[in-house]
């Protein structure tokens, strides 16, 4: 097997599922990091059971190129696979498991390339950056940004290796998941004046919520994403004991994506004013008891094109010459960018195959992702 196809398999044999622990992938990648001879640290969770990783092999000097991945993949449970998703197998030009293409195998990639670039003797260094749960809202993306600028010379440049096969993307959608926690007061159904119904207020609130994702599906201010407006998606909606009891609580989870133009907080404020102004009055007519909060579970920010070097240079590695790209997903890319990092998305494989079960990746993309790889070699040389 291909030295890359041994570094994808060993991957893909991590269950990284999203929130469970990618420790034992962060040392796989440590213990090849120091067969090589390059530093590294990590930059564990809150709770300690996962970790992001730095690693610089290069001199110590600004102007270096960060290449970013997240270790984490989605769950398998429920999809009809037709092989065992964390076992790497190949058919032809396809390498099938979970997280090939997202995005393990941009990762594996970059491990294939580790010697060359130790061997290269960098003018600028290259900046490899892995991150934890990225899938359930970019989450520890932050802290591996705040650890990677406290600690690293400043980097003029940032790929983040998802899927777009190996096409330069400029832009994408942020990603907001909220949960709406509803408060009443219980009661026999009979006498539902002395209650206050949760489920009826989330309902109310779930309503105005799709008015308001319908206003921006009209207003479609952004031709460049498909679709080309914030949406929305409600998710999940719990509550309820019994058919008899007027039910207290009730708990409504949902989301919205933004385009750059929109503002992702006002949005949020919005819905807050909603709640406040209408349905809480309406939940506390009759008891005079009840209330609406709302928690963030995740933030991904927005990418926005930039006039900083990350575009350029992504094209000259990839010879790229189409226009700038976008994509309606969210990366770790935003982080980076807010805080002042010039970042473009460049990866290999198809968004198409992602989350899928049987997801793979075209062995060609990978080969053409080293290729640019390469390149990028000999332009930190100078």
């Amino acid at each position: 097997m291909h030295e890359l196809e041994q570094h994808l398999a060993r991957l893909v044999a991590h269950d990284t599922t999203s929130r469970r622990s990618n420790l034992a992938l962060i040392a796989d990648v440590e213990a090849h990091l120091d067969a090589h001879g390059v530093a590294h640290q990590r930059v564990p969770s809150p709770d300690g059971t996962r970790a992001g990783l730095i690693a610089r092999i290069g001199p110590p000097v600004e102007g270096g190129v960060v290449l970013s991945a997240h270790t984490d993949c989605v769950p398998v449970e429920g999809q009809p696979w037709s092989q065992d998703p964390f076992r790497l197998q190949r058919d032809g030009d396809r390498l099938t498991g979970r997280g090939t293409t997202d995005m393990k195998g941009f990762l594996a990639t970059v491990l294939a390339a580790v010697p060359a670039m130790v061997r290269a003797e960098l003018a600028r260094p290259v900046l490899l950056a892995l991150s934890y749960d990225e899938e359930v809202g970019t989450l520890g993306a932050p802290d591996l940004v705040a650890a990677l600028l406290a600690t690293q010379p400043r980097p003029a440049a940032v790929l983040v290796g998802e899927p777009t096969e190996l096409r330069v993307v400029t832009a994408h959608k942020g990603v907001r998941v909220i949960t709406t926690q509803v408060e009443g007061r219980d009661g026999h159904s009979s006498q539902p004046q002395r209650a206050a119904n949760a489920v009826a207020a989330a309902a109310h609130l779930a309503v105005a919520i799709d008015e308001l994702a319908r206003a921006h599906r009209e207003a479609a201010i952004d031709p460049r994403f498909d679709p080309p407006y914030t949406t929305f998606n409600l998710a999940m909606v719990e509550g309820g004991q019994a058919i008899n009891i007027v039910p207290r609580s009730c708990t409504l989870r949902w989301e919205y994506r933004p385009v750059p133009a929109d503002d992702s907080e006002a949005i949020l404020e919005q819905v807050r004013h909603l709640a406040e102004q209408q349905v809480v009055p309406a939940l506390r007519a009759d008891t005079g008891t009840g209330g609406v909060r709302f928690r963030v579970e995740a933030v991904a920010r927005a990418l926005t094109a930039d006039d900083g070097p990350a575009e350029p240079l992504a094209r000259r590695i990839s010879g790229d010459s189409q226009p700038a790209g976008t994509v309606p997903f969210g990366t770790d890319g935003g982080h980076f960018q807010a805080a002042g990092l010039s970042t473009v998305v460049w990866g290999p494989g198809s968004i198409a195959q992602a989350h899928q079960p049987d997801e793979w990746i075209a062995r060609s993309q990978l080969e053409a992702c080293a290729a640019g790889l390469e390149r990028l070699i000999d332009d930190l040389r100078r």
